[in-house]
């Protein structure tokens, strides 16, 4: 009996050893898709557990440098200053294309999504604080049928250090030059006016709960929320809203650079949503822990096959397959075959 109890017992360790455990953090705009992934991918590989906290991009990359979990993840690619704090090379990996959308709550209106035109002109001139009533002739002559009320815009932004934030003030630095000087882009800027939320959770729930409000999310959110969200004309000229199509038209036939860190807001393709972009996770090249490396790469496989098929269902864009290419040579370089 003793030696059937030991025999359980060390098979149980054996078990227990033989289970990988990674630890990530960072980006919400991509959370919906990762969520869903994670948990697929548990299913098939049992002994592999990803745990993810949704925590914004500057958080994760804070998190990914200080080595206090495995991996990064972030919508804004990480600077020069710092790739070179890291302890070991990092890794940008894209994942899948979503975007960020304008979005409101006029009370009364009952606007319905798409309803509402906005241009570059006016989306940097509301978050400037130039343009600061709902009424102003700027957007009463986008939008000639609707009679906007005479009341302040009351702008929202991200609190957190966010990619969502880095998309949506990498946009306005292209399309802006005053706001390119006076704020510029970033996962944290200083906003000349507005409230702060946490996560694109937050920012829906403050559109949503303050009148007159108007603020940016990723676009899952936008639709999971039922907020509506607006139009944008692009560099062409075009009025595009943000869907599968529009979102694959901004990257489509991109210049793809070694590191993948690359910006397709603003994009010049005629029907491209113009605030469109990659999400990345940003894994370190190398780790001591053989079977963490092991389980990193059958993941970054299963994601650019089976997960790629999961991400329309919530809204995401898959990988152009040139991209998919070009990454899967660099997740052998980096991780082995």
């Amino acid at each position: 009996m003793k030696l059937i109890v030991v025999m359980l017992v060390v098979g149980a360790l054996r078990s227990a050893q033989a289970a990988v455990l990674l630890n990530g953090a960072g980006a919400t705009f991509p959370y919906p898709l990762y969520a869903k992934w994670f948990d697929e991918f548990h299913k098939l590989h049992p002994d592999v557990t990803i745990n993810y906290q949704s925590i914004g991009s500057g958080a994760g990359i804070r998190q990914m440098l200080e080595g206090t979990v495995d991996f990064g993840a972030s919508d804004g690619p990480m600077t020069d200053e710092q790739l070179a704090q890291a302890k070991v090379p990092l890794q940008h990996l894209p994942t899948v294309l979503g975007a960020d959308v304008p979005v409101w709550n006029l009370p009364g209106y009952n606007l319905p999504a798409y309803e509402l035109r906005f241009t570059p002109e006016v989306l940097a001139g509301i978050f400037l604080g130039k343009i600061t009533r709902w009424n102003d002739p700027a957007l009463a002559a986008l939008n000639p049928t609707i009679k906007f009320p005479n009341a302040d815009v009351v702008v929202v932004h991200r609190s957190d250090g966010s990619g969502t934030t880095y998309v949506w003030t990498d946009y306005l630095s292209k399309v802006s030059a005053e706001w390119a000087q006076r704020v510029g882009k970033g996962t944290s800027v200083n906003w000349p006016v507005g409230l702060g939320g946490k996560g694109n959770e937050g920012v829906a729930e403050l559109v949503q709960d303050t009148p007159d409000s108007f603020g940016y999310v990723e676009l899952t959110y936008a639709v999971q929320s039922k907020t509506p969200r607006g139009i944008v004309r692009n560099r062409a000229g075009n009025f595009v809203k943000a869907d599968g199509e529009s979102i694959a038209a901004a990257a489509a036939g991109v210049s793809m650079p070694a590191d993948f860190r690359v910006s397709i807001t603003d994009t010049d393709a005629p029907t491209g949503y113009p605030i469109a972009s990659f999400t990345w996770l940003v894994m370190p090249t190398r780790t001591a822990d053989d079977e963490k490396r092991k389980a990193f790469r059958l993941f970054l496989d299963w994601m650019l096959t089976d997960g790629q098929r999961v991400a329309p269902t919530l809204l995401y864009v898959a990988l152009p397959q040139p991209v998919v290419e070009l990454e899967r040579k660099a997740i052998v370089d980096s991780f082995g075959r």
